[in-house]
């Protein structure tokens, strides 16, 4: 068998609310998945069954989160990397080696890389940006079940007008991350 390489990246880092959700797969080199790419190029439709295939042909997976309260006390890189290695950390396969998409990678033993736009350059990591993203996105709906007025399903917490606007009428839940300038100028107003 050749070198066990698992990809990993991350969604939600913008979002006012809801953790940041990161994913780590390890493919099988001998069930490959056609259509892998950077999550934010595929259809809702297309990155749901395309999760559940990764879900189905991959050597192993796994999702990592950090809270926003993990957000609030670290700050979100820091939060993102911590993320990163529960992922790892979570398979049930131990990588030889670890790609990330982005800049710098955790603080961790494993050998790696990180790899910018490596979620349109490597199946690995477009399968765990897949992954991430369906995963948060189902958070967000099931948010949306909790406070439908906020509209979690439409805007996925993402910083928009509608969302600035709901957050102006209905003020800021404990899933919100305190430590966001939004967040922190609307609980200034409460006061």
């Amino acid at each position: 068998m050749g070198k066990l390489i698992a990809g990993v990246d991350e969604v939600g880092r913008g979002p006012l609310v809801g953790d940041v959700v990161t994913a780590a797969v390890i493919l099988d080199p001998d069930k490959p998945i056609s259509g892998l790419t950077d999550s934010k190029k595929l259809s809702e439709k297309k990155r749901i069954a395309l999760a559940t295939l990764i879900k189905e042909n991959a050597l192993c997976w796994a999702i990592g989160r950090a809270t926003p309260q993990e957000i609030d006390q670290l700050n979100i890189l820091h939060a993102t990397m911590l993320a990163m290695k529960r992922a790892v950390e979570g398979l049930t396969i131990q990588p030889d080696f670890v790609r990330v998409d982005g800049n710098r990678l955790p603080d961790w033993s494993y050998a790696g890389e990180a790899v910018v736009k490596g979620d349109a350059l490597h199946n690995e990591i477009s399968a765990a940006s897949i992954l991430a993203k369906v995963e948060r996105d189902a958070d967000m709906v099931a948010l949306h079940a909790l406070h439908p007025q906020y509209n979690f399903a439409g805007h996925k917490g993402y910083p928009t007008k509608a969302h600035f606007a709901a957050l102006e009428t209905y003020g800021v839940l404990p899933c919100y991350r305190m430590s966001f300038k939004p967040v922190q100028a609307r609980l200034a107003q409460e006061k």
